[in-house]
């Protein structure tokens, strides 16, 4: 029917599960399923088939051709990164939770899930929550206006949705980072275009702005401005008139600003790989989270939306928490910058709480952090998860409570296993992917946990994004 590459025009006819919208295409008495991500229930769209199987194919979205009757446009931008901009919140929330729930129930085997939840936590703010963002820098730009692409011009903002080379120019607010900041934004560009210097160019690997990449702490207001450019033409760049031009824009909000000489041609590489230096203020801002301090550089893992993440903090620590004897020992195991290991040393007071998390400078940060808010009754490690439970079985036992948060892939098989001969009577899961969390579920139900509790967060507001919190007890 279809083959893998073809742009077809399809309407979506449902959702599911991390931001899919359905089409079905009649076939003989059936239909043959499309699921296509980032759309929505109501809408025609342009999708480009990516996977082609026997009875469905996965889609990337290409564009709205036409919207769906809910939704209720608005004066931001919109960006690839927000495609339910123009879905109301309150179909947004019915979407996720429904979408979430029966796909935990399918794949954990727990038909139960419905009755378990206990909450479904909406973000404090729904527009403005991001407190990072990265914008490109491109010669090839999608006008907006007209369609066309544009060579040899100088685009500023996100790249075009299902493409690497080509970027649209933001114009006007996207709702999701600092509205300040982005309204400025057209007026930078402007600056930087004018001198003479070119835009990265990605297909031919050359040119010379490349990303701006702005972190911002809701604590103290603040931003750290990060420029990253390639080395071709850099006696030619006024690094001081950049310096004058954003702080004339933004004055004291300005915490910091950095450049990074990056010349890594490979259009994912990390931003900050290269020589950086810091060119006016500090490299660092501070945010703050239940009454805690973290530093935050323009490189530490943080959460996206602070304001959101002490909903879920609180949350999580208080299924931890509950009617736990103050004396157990706590593992917090993918800690990363040990947050949560932190707001749970400050709650208890007393009783060793240990991290585990296998970035280095995740972990560096998590001990200045807790050196910072005077916490003695928490460590931290910088090891791989399931190495560090080898290579410390004296723990076996000795732990009454885990915390784990890892990543989207969730636990391997075997670090899972190691984590359940630990023999926790309590295990606080926190998923940015639930649908991995069921997985991992699954494996726990078969070795005497039992799923007590349930919760959902909307971090992210707009996006197919969800995550979840797990309260499992030994049976």
């Amino acid at each position: 029917m279809f083959h893998r590459g073809e742009i077809v025009e399809l309407t979506i006819d449902g959702y599911a599960f991390g931001g899919r919208g359905i089409a079905k295409i009649p076939v003989e008495g059936s239909h043959f399923i499309v699921f296509v991500d980032n759309a929505f229930p109501g809408q025609i769209v342009k999708a480009k088939i990516d996977v082609k199987r026997k009875q469905h194919a996965e889609a990337k979205l290409v564009e709205v051709v036409q919207r769906a009757a809910c939704e209720v446009m608005t004066d931001f931008q919109e960006i690839s990164g927000a495609p339910y901009l123009f879905i109301p919140e309150e179909l947004q929330r019915t979407v996720k939770t429904e979408s979430t729930l029966s796909t935990f129930a399918k794949i954990s085997g727990d038909r139960k899930i419905h009755e378990k939840l206990d909450e479904y936590i909406e973000s404090p703010s729904t527009y403005f929550y991001r407190n990072k963002m990265e914008y490109s820098f491109s010669s090839i730009e999608h006008v907006l206006e007209t369609g066309e692409e544009k060579d040899d011009a100088f685009a500023l903002g996100f790249k075009r949705r299902g493409t690497w080379w080509k970027v649209e120019n933001l114009n006007r607010p996207s709702g999701l980072f600092d509205k300040s900041w982005e309204e400025k934004l057209p007026v930078l560009r402007s600056y930087l275009e004018n001198s003479q210097l070119p835009a990265w160019h990605p297909p031919k690997k050359t040119g010379f702005f490349r990303h701006i990449v702005v972190r911002k702490s809701f604590k103290d207001d603040q931003l750290l401005v990060h420029l990253v450019t390639s080395s071709e033409g850099i006696k030619s760049f006024n690094v001081q008139g950049f310096v004058a031009k954003v702080l004339e824009l933004h004055g004291p909000r300005i915490a910091g600003i950095q450049h990074t000489i990056n010349d890594d041609v490979a259009d994912r590489s990390k931003i900050e790989n290269g020589r950086t230096k810091v060119l006016y203020g500090v490299p660092m801002v501070e945010e703050s989270l239940l009454g805690l301090t973290f530093q935050m550089r323009m490189e530490s893992f943080f959460q996206t939306n602070p304001q959101c993440a002490e909903l879920l903090y609180q949350k999580a620590i208080d299924y931890l928490l509950e009617d736990l004897d103050e004396s157990v020992e706590i593992l917090d195991l993918f800690c990363g910058t040990g947050t949560i290991a932190q707001l749970v040393a400050k709650r208890r007071g007393f009783g060793k709480i240990t991290g585990v998390d296998i970035v280095q400078e995740a972990i560096e940060d998590a001990k200045e952090n807790a050196l910072k808010n005077g916490l003695s009754n928490v460590e931290f490690y910088a090891a791989d998860v399931g190495k560090f439970l080898k290579e410390h079985p004296e723990y076996e036992g000795k732990i009454g409570a885990l915390i784990l948060d890892p990543p989207r892939a969730g636990i391997a098989p075997k670090t899972l296993l190691k984590t359940i001969a630990l023999g926790a009577k309590r295990i606080v899961y926190i998923s940015c992917n639930p649908s991995t969390q069921a997985r991992d579920a699954s494996t726990l139900f078969d070795a005497g946990y039992v799923l007590e509790k349930f919760s959902l967060v909307d971090q992210f507001p707009h996006t197919g994004h969800i995550e979840s919190i797990a309260k499992f007890v030994k049976a």
